[in-house]
């Protein structure tokens, strides 16, 4: 809980000149249009529990304190200057950030993310030079640093500086680390953010930058596992799957509308389903049957009627779902369509799959009918 502390004269006439230093000093650093984004959010004058960063480094967080008494619990504001491209340990730097703020408090931060890396590259030589640029930049920075066993060594020559990061991890890192994206502000060939303190990091340590990855999925009896996939979202994606449902919805076939965590490869990937030939391991292992309903996630699975809910996490998830059979246009029409099924399942297990398959085979791989 916060300690409020009537301020002295002196204290207060400090506060002052420290706001006036605070804007002077971002309005070297950054546009006039930042400081105002800024101020949309917080107020510069209230600099006893504000404190302004240009560093990679957690070592400078770690005498970071209110210095005029006013809250016993952490600061209200942290802004700091640095580009998150050029800090080695992303999440290890905001997951300080997040033990240094209070409750709610602000951290303001910048990016380059990847597209506006894309434009300023392209921009800084002729056509077709700049393509070849690209080309090979793509290669370095995106490329290497995603192979395993060779990424150790991107990271030993460059230290993790002047990496690339999409939009989308940006904010999968936030919000993996206990914030809240408040808004954005694109000046200057960054992305300026506001995030709010709103929990714990999740201190993630199986994250992974490469083609291969695992995701947590419900199973039978509500048991979490992990299916294999190949990736074809940008990093940290799953931290905003509730984030992008808010902001865009779903769309027909019940899958998130316009889904921005869908990298340029990974439409590839699902449109031929390349993406789910990993899961092949599950059904070896015995995670999946051959057809079922889908592996879902935590969240997906709190879309659904609570009654459903429980019904559903009886059975085990299957490779091929029965929504590649009926398609469905909304959210309803997926729980209708699972329930028809398990409901079928339940009563005669073979013959409802052998149906089903059937089904399948005839509307998909003979009409080309699926689910977009």
């Amino acid at each position: 809980m916060a300690v409020n502390v009537t301020p002295t004269p002196g204290v207060l006439r400090q506060a002052l000149r420290q706001g006036d230093l605070y804007r002077e000093a971002l309005t070297k650093q950054v546009p006039d249009e930042v400081v105002q984004f800024i101020e949309e959010f917080t107020d510069l004058d209230e600099v006893g529990d504000h404190a302004i960063l240009e560093t990679s480094s957690t070592v400078n967080l770690i005498n970071l304190n209110p210095w005029n008494g006013y809250y016993d619990n952490g600061m209200g504001c942290i802004i700091n200057l640095k580009r998150l491209n050029d800090i080695r340990y992303v999440n290890k730097f905001l997951e300080s950030v997040n033990a240094k703020l209070r409750h709610d408090g602000l951290l303001f931060g910048c990016v380059e993310t990847s597209e506006l890396r894309k434009k300023r590259l392209l921009a800084k030589y002729t056509w077709p030079f700049n393509w070849f640029y690209y080309f090979f930049d793509f290669l370095v920075k995106r490329v290497w640093p995603k192979l395993p066993y060779l990424k150790k060594y991107y990271f030993m020559l460059t230290v993790g500086r002047n990496r690339v990061i999409s939009e989308m991890e940006t904010y999968g890192r936030l919000y993996s680390c206990g914030f809240k994206l408040e808004d954005t502000h694109y000046a200057d060939g960054r992305l300026y953010f506001a995030a709010r303190k709103q929990g714990v990091p999740a201190y993630n340590t199986d994250a992974s930058y490469g083609p291969l990855i695992r995701l947590r999925r419900v199973g039978k009896n509500g048991k979490i596992f992990k299916v294999y996939k190949f990736r074809t979202m940008h990093p940290y994606s799953e931290y905003i799957q509730d984030f992008v449902y808010r902001k865009n919805g779903l769309q027909s076939g019940g899958k998130l509308k316009d889904d921005p965590r869908i990298s340029t490869v990974g439409h590839i990937f699902r449109k031929f389903w390349i993406d789910e030939l990993p899961m092949l391991y599950n059904l070896i292992r015995g995670d999946l049957k051959i057809f079922g309903v889908r592996p879902i996630s935590q969240h997906y699975m709190s879309l659904y009627p609570k009654e459903f809910q429980e019904f559903r996490k009886k059975f085990k998830p299957g490779l091929i779902p029965p929504v590649y059979v009926e398609i469905p246009k909304t959210i309803d029409d997926v729980v209708e369509i699972e329930r028809r099924y398990l409901q079928a399942y339940d009563r005669n297990p073979l013959g409802t799959d052998i149906r089903y398959l059937t089904r399948f085979i005839y509307n998909v791989v003979l009409k080309r009918v699926r689910s977009k």
